[in-house]
């Protein structure tokens, strides 16, 4: 298994540019489903995440090809027809988000079936709403052995459907199945994230009639079928504001590029608020810290355009060498704070009780073995290793994997002193120590 070794202390100094939105990109790739014309995406991310619904795509039918296009990595899908309308364990299990695929196979083809995704390490994170939403639209759907059973042989019907709380995933579920319903649906208390925009965006290229994507109510008039389309996938926010926490914590002046910097308001503030030079520009943002101590700062997670809940660990690890005490709230997801244990291990001084942390700054962290418990908590121990005096090792990295592309060469090419070490080379290692 693979592992990133840092070497702290190393100030960023340069540039980097940011991939395409992991979040957006899967949802897009299931759009492709709904018709049987090619999609292409550019600025498509290189991610295990779209690999594992790539071949989860291919498995109902559709062709996948990446290539380098004009514009960079793009993926072209095109779903002539769907030859398997199932959607199994193995493939689900691999990627939460793949359960999206259940609307467009409804939506299309009258029938699915579709594993459960399981529980996740940072909560329970359950379908029911994206369930309700189907059945609002007209599916008959069965919970039978960990699987999914839908039909809706007639096609699906427009509905009003109020989402109890805020979701994402379930926002995008519900679009994905409503483009092709009679009639119209419309989507109250619905997320307003960029990427919910991004989705409605190129579903409208290929056909579809969505408005009010971005606000709290979408209505979508339905149409008989889609066609294909070019679309640009997004920059990816939790990338940018991943990167600008890693210059503020190592230190030095990065320039983003490729991305927009109002996707990261809250963020900014928040890093302005604790001493970090802000400075956003037409295609980014730079940020940069010459070694002045940085300020507490408190947070409270919430829906968009409220403090990411994916920023969350990236911004406690800042917050460990701030001066004073930070207070850390998460709204959105139960159990989302175990990387504080593995920041601890660093030297981090943490207090955990329920959805709160309280984070007290100190003068220091030091190296040490670390493992990665999720996407973005991987990445937190990252950053901090950035900062750490010594050597850091964080295992697990396949977690990193999921969601960013190529980190150890963008933080290297910024002078970060970080390398993979792969399986062989750790027992290659081991051996050596013996």
């Amino acid at each position: 298994m693979d592992r990133i070794v840092i070497e702290g202390g190393a100030r960023l100094e340069g540039e980097i540019a940011i991939s395409g939105a992991k979040n957006s990109a899967i949802k897009l790739m299931a759009a492709s489903l709904l018709t049987s014309e090619p999609l292409r995406l550019t600025n498509m991310p290189r991610l295990a995440d779209t690999r594992f619904l790539g071949k989860l795509l291919t498995r109902l039918g559709a062709e996948v090809e990446e290539r380098d296009g004009p514009d960079g990595a793009e993926t072209v899908l095109q779903t002539s027809e769907i030859i398997s309308a199932i959607a199994p364990y193995d493939l689900v299990r691999q990627m939460r988000a793949s359960f999206n695929v259940l609307g467009p196979l409804l939506a299309r083809s009258g029938q699915a079936k579709v594993s459960l995704p399981g529980g996740c390490t940072i909560g329970a994170r359950p379908v029911d709403l994206h369930l309700s939403a189907l059945r609002a639209l007209g599916a008959d759907i069965d919970l039978h052995e960990g699987y999914v059973y839908a039909q809706a042989p007639r096609g699906l019907i427009g509905a009003e459907i109020a989402f109890p709380f805020v979701s994402v995933g379930a926002t995008e579920h519900a679009m994905l199945a409503a483009v092709l319903a009679e009639g119209e649906t419309v989507l109250r208390n619905a997320a307003c994230e960029p990427e919910i925009v991004d989705l409605a965006d190129c579903l409208n290229k290929m056909g579809a009639r969505i408005s009010g994507a971005g606000m709290d109510v979408i209505r979508i008039q339905g149409v008989s079928r889609l066609g294909g389309a070019t679309h640009a996938v997004i920059p990816d926010r939790i990338e940018t504001g991943t990167f600008a926490l890693a210059a503020a914590m190592a230190g030095g002046e990065v320039r983003l590029t490729r991305t927009r910097s109002d996707f990261i308001a809250n963020l900014l503030d928040k890093m302005e608020e604790a001493g970090v030079e802000v400075t956003p520009h037409n295609d980014g943002v730079t940020i940069k810290r010459n070694g002045q101590r940085l300020k507490a700062v408190t947070i409270e997670t919430d829906p968009y355009p409220g403090f990411a809940t994916d920023l969350q660990a990236q911004f406690m690890a800042l917050m460990t060498l701030a001066d004073g005490e930070s207070v850390i709230r998460e709204t959105i997801f139960e159990n989302r704070f175990m990387h504080a244990p593995e920041l601890a291990r660093l030297g981090a001084d943490i207090a955990i009780q329920g959805g709160e942390a309280r984070v007290r700054g100190v003068s220091s962290l030091n190296g040490a073995q670390v493992m990665a418990t999720d996407l973005r908590a991987s990445v937190s121990l990252v950053i901090a290793g950035l900062a750490a005096q010594g050597e850091t090792e964080v295992g697990r990295v396949y977690h990193l994997d999921r969601g960013f592309e190529r980190l150890e060469a963008k933080l290297g090419a910024c002078g970060a002193k970080i390398r993979r070490l792969k399986g062989a080379e750790m027992i290659e290692d081991l051996t050596a120590d013996a």
